[in-house]
Parts: structure tokens; C-alpha cells; sequence
């Protein structure tokens, strides 16, 4: 354990984990600790973390609104790459720890701090997404681990190490909690403890953003969602800024019971977990993105896109998002949203977001040529040269014997 550390950034939350490594920092290191709180949408008051860090003698305490930079610059372009890890997780944990990470490095810079650290434990994927993202923008950062080396091996002694150093727990800390949780403005996560067998399922109670589908209203919601440049815009009209957007998406899609997930995932370390998420605008967002695609795509984009889409999914899942080769296919993709414009109609009922409408300037489907009326525009007897030609191989394969 390498102890000359002067300053180290800590990515704070205020609860009992982060609260009990903030007070190890201080004690093993003997360091000062600039304690970093993010907003990213996880729908929690932060005033509370700043009193804590403050009655844990930190000085140098940053709260900081990343809302509209989450959404913006990193929820935005993943949902252009319709990016599903495994098919179906839309990676809301994953996506909100580079934003994190890249914060920590640079207000290590700007406070002249030589470490961070962070709260995620040595089983789990994030204590690599944290850590791939601060060597990738800072390659000579130093990185705490508490997890990973400090003699603490269950909520009992971090609970005793608490109260012997004064630290506030809050109630719900002092018993078992029935599972972790995870929350940003996309999504919240659920695994652990009543979780971890998949083969029960989740009660009602692990649900905090959605109605039960069939608890939904019995009539449908129907939602416009317009897109420029693959990007939305607008909801019904209205023009709103990157997280106003998905808030809203949020409220219509949860309201609806839109965007459940129970899901038996292979974590980057080698295992596999069980969680539950719920993403109810990223949901609904998703099927409208595919939406305006559909008519604004052509078919050699689109299919290329479905391809390549499993491997960006597994990078931003993996912690990659730095990486050239993520870089590389963001730049393949954000190209072929130029034209991804238009307007999305939706239906949203008990659990469902259906694609029931879309309509766009750039469209390329073109009646004319699918209708099956009369056209002039179209000549069957062409089709027969082209089948014939897709056949040659397959005949002189059945020849052949």
C-alpha cells in the first residue's frame, strides 16, 4: 500500500460505505480528502452529504449539478447506437460512471490532489469502469481501493467502525438492507441480498419508478417524440433540454409500468448477477430512436449499426468509454444519425411502448414503390433475373450432391 498520498478525490455519496472509506482515507493515508457529491438524476437531497463531509472535516467539498452533461454527452450518444448489453440491459449504472470518473480526474487537477478513490467493491464491474476511465484521462493518477485493501468484510464492522468514529449512519443502515440500489436520471438498479436468487421473483416492493403493468391505467398514453440529428428534441410539441426530455420520458413511461427488466447478466470480472432495473424512458426512448431509423436509415446503415451495436454495448459496459475503439465507432455511428430526423408517435399501455407512427423529411419509404396497387414506378418482371442470380450458387450446390 503505497502511503505518500498528499490529497485524494473521493466520489462521496454521504451514505454509510463512502462515509466510513472517508474517514479510512483520512486515518491510513493521512491525507486530506476533497470529497465530490455528483448529481446525476438519482433523485436524492445532497445538502445532507455536504454536512456529513463537512463534520468529517473536509474542506473542499464539490456538489455539483451533472444532469444535463450526463443526458447530453453521454446517455444521447449511447442511445444513438441503440446499444442493449447482452440484448437487453440499456446500461444505465455503466454509462453514468465514466462522467463520474472524468469529474474526479479533473477536479483532482484543479485542487492538486495525486489520488482518488472510490466506493465500488472488488466483485462487482463498476471498480473497473471508475478505474479505466481516471487512467484514461490521467494516466499517472494514483487509485484508492479501500475494497480492495482494507480489513472491513461486512456492513457489521463497517457499522462498529461508524460508530466508533462518530459517523452518522442513517437508520436503514444499522439493520440488513433487502438489496443494493443504483440511481440516475436513466435508470435505477436493484441486486443483492432478497435479489440474489433468480430463480424468486421480485416483489413488488424493489419497484420505485413504475406502476405494476397491470396496475397501469386501462386507457393508452399516446406520446410524439421528435429527433434531429438522431437525437430527441421535443415531447408533444414541446421542446425541452436533455434531462427535462428524459424526466419527462421517465414520467410517461413509469406511469404506464414501461421499462421493467429482471435480468441474469455475465459482470466483466468473470461471474454472473442478478438485477432488477427499471428504465422507463430509456425504454421508451429506444423504441422511438428505432422508430424514426426505420424510415430514415438505409437498410446497408441500419443492418451495419445491428452489428456493430453488441460490441459498443459490451465496451460501455465494460468501462471503455475512453477508448479509441469506442471513439471510433461513436464517429461510425454519429454519422449515420445525420438524417435521423422526424417525428416518433408512441403508444404506451401496461407495460408496452409501441411504435404506432412515424413520419420524417429525410424519409426514404416510398409508397410508390411498396403499394400494392397499380404503379409505374416498379417492374415485376425484374425480380426474376435477380432471384435467379441470388439462386446460382445454391443450385450448382445441389448439383454437386
Amino acid at each position: 500500500m503505497t502511503r505518500d498520498i498528499k490529497k485524494v478525490v473521493l466520489a462521496y455519496s454521504g451514505g454509510l460505505d463512502t462515509s466510513v472509506i472517508l474517514k479510512w482515507l483520512q486515518e491510513t493515508y493521512q491525507c486530506e480528502v476533497v470529497a465530490f457529491t455528483a448529481d446525476i438524476g438519482q433523485g436524492e437531497e445532497l445538502e445532507p452529504a455536504r454536512q456529513k463531509a463537512e463534520l468529517l472535516g473536509v474542506k473542499e467539498i464539490y456538489i455539483e449539478d451533472l444532469r444535463e452533461e450526463f443526458v447530453r454527452d453521454f446517455v444521447f450518444p449511447m442511445f444513438r447506437a441503440n446499444a442493449l448489453y447482452e440484448g437487453q440491459y440499456l446500461l444505465g449504472t455503466s454509462i453514468a460512471r465514466p462522467l463520474i470518473a472524468k469529474r474526479q480526474i479533473e477536479i483532482a487537477a484543479e485542487t492538486g490532489a495525486d489520488a482518488v478513490a472510490h466506493g465500488a467493491t472488488g466483485k462487482g464491474n463498476d471498480q473497473v469502469r471508475f478505474e479505466l476511465t481516471c487512467y484514461a484521462r490521467n494516466p499517472d493518477i494514483k487509485v484508492i481501493a479501500p475494497w480492495r485493501e482494507w480489513e472491513l468484510s461486512s456492513r457489521e464492522e463497517l457499522i462498529a467502525f461508524a460508530e466508533k468514529h462518530q459517523i452518522p449512519i442513517p437508520k436503514d443502515s444499522r439493520g440488513e438492507a433487502p438489496f443494493s440500489q443504483d440511481a440516475n436520471l436513466l435508470h435505477i438498479s436493484c441486486e443483492g441480498k432478497a435479489l440474489e436468487d433468480p430463480a424468486q421473483e421480485a416483489g413488488e416492493y424493489v419497484y420505485s419508478r413504475s406502476v405494476a403493468p397491470e396496475a397501469a391505467p386501462d386507457q393508452p398514453t399516446y406520446v410524439e417524440i421528435e429527433f434531429a440529428g438522431g437525437d430527441p428534441v421535443a415531447v408533444d410539441g414541446r421542446q425541452l433540454s436533455p434531462a427535462a426530455l428524459l424526466t419527462r420520458l421517465n414520467e410517461l413511461g413509469g406511469a404506464n409500468g414501461v421499462g421493467r427488466l429482471d435480468l441474469v447478466e455475465n459482470r466483466f470480472v468473470g461471474m454472473k448477477s442478478r438485477g432488477v432495473y427499471e428504465t422507463p424512458g430509456g425504454t421508451v426512448l429506444l423504441a422511438a430512436h428505432r422508430g424514426i431509423e426505420s424510415i430514415t436509415l438505409d437498410r446497408g446503415a441500419a443492418h451495419l449499426k445491428d452489428e456493430l451495436m453488441p460490441r459498443y454495448a459490451e465496451l460501455v459496459y465494460n468501462g471503455f468509454w475512453y477508448a479509441p475503439e469506442r471513439e471510433m465507432l461513436q464517429a461510425l455511428i454519429d454519422q449515420s444519425q445525420e438524417r435521423v430526423n422526424g417525428l416518433v408517435r408512441l403508444k404506451l399501455y401496461k407495460g408496452s411502448a409501441t411504435v404506432v407512427g412515424r413520419q420524417s423529411p429525410d424519409s426514404l419509404y416510398s409508397l410508390e414503390h411498396v403499394t400494392f396497387e397499380e404503379d409505374s414506378v416498379y417492374d415485376q418482371r425484374d425480380a426474376e433475373g435477380f432471384i435467379k442470380l441470388n439462386a446460382l450458387r445454391l443450385r450448382l450446390l445441389n448439383r454437386r450432391g
